[in-house]
């Protein structure tokens, strides 16, 4: 059996780490677990010639949006995010799955957080979209949006109205982050405006950015006392559920959190 994680560059990406440390601990010695380099528009190509001896992909951006569009059966999560960051061989096809809420929730939940009353997302990509219907299942009443370009937030914002949560749209250039709970997912380059933002104690900040650790937001808000959660964590959690999804079997989680600790422990 094989399977692989999709997209472009792959070639940083911790999930054959884990994957592969799963397989061996369940047992599951004829499985291997590759990355492929692809960008969205080979998606259904690749899909359209594979055997049967493929079982599932992790896919990672550009090819999110590709993957949701070309599966053969499209769950609810990934038809409201339009983001699939999984693909399962089923008898009726390709499934698309979305295991990045369940990543984004229960980091925040091993964080110490179990309620959400007011919350904010910096930025407003796939990811994004991600971590908003995390904060809604926390019971977020009350999301700010922090963009650097408040008109290119739409399909966040259509997801948050789905979810009959109430938002308000912040510029970067002007914002002061009063939430409680912030989830971050502005890329490496964006790093340096969100860190210049006025962090305090009481906050919990999840930046699903993982290399280099600690980013610029991590730094600043650890100095200004918060709490702060890095993507490793969600990368761990949304990698258990893909799986499960792709085996049929639990998650090791002792095994694949062994690996994870021991590769980032030798960088």
């Amino acid at each position: 059996m094989r399977s692989a994680v999709l997209g472009r560059p792959v070639g940083h990406s911790l999930s054959p780490l884990l994957h592969r440390a799963a397989y061996a601990a369940l047992g599951l010695d004829d499985w291997t677990y590759d990355a492929l380099d692809i960008g969205a528009e080979d998606l259904p190509v690749l899909l359209a010639g594979l055997g049967d001896e493929w079982r599932g992909f992790s896919v990672t951006m550009p090819c999110k949006q590709a993957a949701a569009d070309v599966a053969d059966v499209v769950e609810p999560l990934p038809r409201l995010l339009h983001a699939a960051n999984t693909l399962v061989r089923t008898g009726a096809g390709w499934r698309a799955e979305n295991t990045d809420v369940l990543g984004v929730g229960t980091t925040l939940q091993q964080a110490g957080v179990t309620a959400v009353d007011r919350a904010a997302i910096v930025g407003a990509g796939g990811t994004a979209a991600a971590a908003a219907v995390a904060l809604a299942s926390l019971g977020a009443a009350h999301v700010d949006v922090v963009v650097r370009e408040p008109g290119r937030a739409g399909d966040l914002l259509r997801v948050l109205d789905t979810l009959g949560v109430p938002t308000t749209v912040v510029s970067l250039a002007s914002a002061v982050v009063e939430a409680e709970v912030v989830v971050s997912t502005v890329p490496v380059g964006g790093q340096p405006a969100v860190a210049r933002l006025p962090w305090t104690a009481g906050q919990t900040v999840l930046d699903v950015l993982y290399d280099p650790w600690p980013t610029p937001l991590a730094s600043a808000v650890a100095e200004a006392g918060g709490t702060v959660v890095g993507g490793l964590e969600v990368l761990f959690w949304q990698a258990t559920a893909q799986v499960e999804l792709m085996t049929g079997r639990p998650a090791p989680l002792v095994a694949m959190r062994g690996a994870l600790d021991a590769a980032v422990g030798s960088r």
